[in-house]
């Protein structure tokens, strides 16, 4: 019970694992779409979310259209270039998510949000249905004032939604991007790689009204 509270809490830079100072190797490919997962990615936005565990997260998103790649990585902790292992003791405070390329011109980052909000249930903390730990916490990694006004907005107008049907209050947090560590080879668009693979996504089954755009 100890070791399950602990995964619970978000550690403090100072009592984070150290990491290491190279990146985790990598391939570079898309093993869906052909494309590299390395920036840069001109004429595209980027977009993060953690919604529970990122291999069924990151299918959700490149089945998408407008979407140009995505990758899993961590983000929102502390520890440098941290392993899978280590995300997992819940000592390096990261969040597994999804990083998403997209055309604007072809999907808006709304529809992400939509997309991200309907994908899982993000009323339940640090746990996502029996994934339980900081790193499947519901969240956005925004990267300007305008995805954190849209991102807020989405969120908020989410709440009457869920309570009427019974649910918890949003838990999502909404914080700038940081960091985006990748994940090793082996995750990335792993339910192509193993299709009858786990997913953990469930979903509310309530429809996410897109919230207001922001006021210029």
């Amino acid at each position: 019970m100890a070791f399950l509270s602990s995964k619970l809490e978000m550690p403090t830079p100072e009592s984070a694992l150290p990491g290491r100072d190279q990146p985790l190797a990598l391939s570079g490919k898309h093993f869906v779409h052909g494309t590299s997962i390395v920036p840069p990615f001109p004429g595209k936005e980027l977009a993060v979310f953690g919604l529970g565990c990122f291999w069924g997260a990151e299918r959700r998103f490149w089945e998408m259209p407008g979407i140009t790649v995505t990758m899993v990585g961590y983000a929102a902790g502390f520890t440098p270039n941290p392993t899978y292992e280590e995300v997992c003791t819940g000592r390096t405070g990261h969040n597994e998510v999804v990083r998403v390329a997209f055309d604007p011109k072809l999907v808006s980052y709304d529809e992400l949000l939509r997309t991200f909000l309907e994908s899982h249930d993000p009323t339940q903390g640090m746990r996502q249905g029996s994934d339980v730990g900081t790193q499947y916490r519901s969240g956005i990694y925004v990267a300007s004032a305008d995805q954190r006004a849209r991102a807020e907005a989405s969120r908020d107008a989410y709440v009457g939604q869920l309570a009427a049907a019974g649910f918890g209050p949003i838990t999502t947090e909404v914080v700038d991007a940081q960091a985006f560590y990748y994940a090793e080879d082996y995750h990335q668009q792993y339910l192509a790689k193993n299709p009858d693979g786990y997913c953990g996504l469930g979903g509310t089954g309530v429809s996410c009204p897109v919230g207001p755009a922001p006021l210029d």
